[in-house]
């Protein structure tokens, strides 16, 4: 028993860095909560390792301090719950939402009816096109110039002075009429693929038949409309589907879409909604301290919104759909919460859009603009800080550091432009008539 003490207790204080460590013995912390069950371990009780919260242990296991966090974020903003509450009483209405959506909104849901005059052009073009009948480049060209009117009529239409379109009808009606032109142009586009039967774009894997019989069989209103309602901007002949539809899955999904709408609704009614009638100038006329104050006090419920939005539309009303049309792919966005770079975030954000601009080529500017018929260059001018920051700053800030420096501009960044641009929208045209913030 003494030579097995001597010889553990000489090696015991070998010569050895502490990045050498094993990942058994550094990293899972495991050997901290042990009870020393032998005489080796009383007389030799000590070896070279990092602490836990240095970057050289690699420990990840922080679930514990998650824990914590979301437990005082709850707290936090519970007694800032209670403070509204107590201050303003119980302002959340739901009746009051479905009276406006009913009464103002009918114009937007004619205007995304005439969306179909579009979508119906571009297939036509597409069998002219298929059959011989027009040259591939006035196709093309034809093709273009049905995107740019569908592109600037919504606009055309909202713009007007005598429309009676609500903000919120107009900003719906300006996003799918977005939408619908991504997604023509990606059907344009593969078609005219499939028609050379090669890719011209790189790093693109096209799915070409074969078989000549089977050419046309795609250019049907079934097969277009499918594209249109599945969740996806890129256009492919044939798209990998489930064997059947999860009805608990779809009850689920909606149950969420339910459930997180109100709780939007609830966020607008009781928490913004007050910040906005506290104040009565715009952001470009408040002076900086003032500025900085109101904007800090939206922070918190801006961040949330956005949030509970993109889990709305990224995860219940994409798999949704997606599921009831039994379409395969599911991969709607990536771990954006662990990104380190804002490239990386925005990447994993959305990944619909991120493969649509590597397939073809998207730049989206106006859309928060023209339905508030409203233009700040100095927001615009902090979605370009942001970019700057991605170019130069993510040099620099990588890992833990880097995914801090992503959180600081969700947090501050184009979703506080946004609610900037509603502030000063609500306090320019509140006076109206039929205005209403909900």
């Amino acid at each position: 028993m003494g030579e097995v003490r001597k010889s553990r207790s000489s090696g015991c204080f070998s010569d050895f860095l502490p990045g050498d460590a094993s990942p058994d013995s550094a990293c899972d912390g495991s050997d901290l909560d042990s009870e020393p069950d032998s005489d080796v371990d009383m007389l030799c009780c000590h070896r070279v390792q990092d602490s836990l919260l240095s970057s050289a242990s690699r420990f990840t296991d922080y679930r514990g301090i998650l824990n914590w966090i979301i437990i005082l974020l709850v707290l936090t903003h519970a007694h800032l719950f209670l403070e509204n509450f107590i201050q303003h009483g119980f302002l959340i209405d739901l009746w009051k939402v479905l009276v406006h959506l009913i009464q103002d909104d009918w114009p937007s849901v004619y205007l995304v009816m005439a969306a179909n005059v579009f979508a119906v052009a571009a297939l036509l073009l597409e069998k002219c096109q298929d059959k011989g009948q027009i040259p591939a480049g006035v196709g093309h060209c034809l093709h273009l110039l049905n995107l740019v009117v569908l592109m600037l009529f919504p606009s055309a239409v909202i713009l007007q002075q005598d429309t009676c379109l609500s903000t919120g009808g107009a900003l719906f009606s300006l996003c799918i009429y977005t939408v619908l032109g991504l997604k023509l142009y990606s059907y344009q586009e593969a078609n005219r693929w499939y028609r050379q039967e090669h890719c011209r774009a790189p790093g693109i894997t096209c799915c070409i038949s074969q078989e000549s019989g089977e050419r046309t069989d795609h250019l049907t209103l079934g097969d277009l409309y499918y594209f249109l309602l599945a969740p996806t901007l890129c256009y492919q002949r044939g798209f990998p589907q489930t064997p059947r539809i999860r009805l608990n899955f779809l009850l689920h999904r909606l149950l969420e879409m339910v459930v997180l709408t109100q709780l939007m609704v609830g966020i607008v009614q009781q928490w913004i909604s007050p910040l906005f009638q506290r104040t009565n100038s715009t952001f470009t006329n408040m002076d900086v301290t003032t500025r900085i104050e109101h904007l800090v006090e939206l922070v918190a419920p801006n961040h949330f919104l956005w949030l509970i939005l993109f889990f709305l539309f990224c995860h219940s009303c994409l798999n949704f759909s997606g599921e009831l049309l039994r379409f395969g792919d599911r991969h709607f966005y990536g771990d954006w919460w662990n990104a380190d770079t804002l490239k990386s975030f925005w990447r994993k954000l959305s990944v619909l859009f991120h493969k649509w601009s590597d397939r073809h080529l998207y730049t989206p500017m106006y859309v928060i603009a023209v339905p508030l018929r409203t233009c700040r260059l100095w927001i615009f001018l902090i979605m370009i800080l942001e970019l700057l920051v991605a170019v130069f700053l993510g040099r620099y800030f990588t890992g833990n550091y880097g995914n801090g420096l992503v959180w600081l501009c969700v947090l501050m960044g184009p979703p506080m432009a946004v609610m900037t641009y509603f502030h000063d929208h609500y306090i320019t045209y509140r006076a109206q008539p039929h205005w209403t913030l909900y």
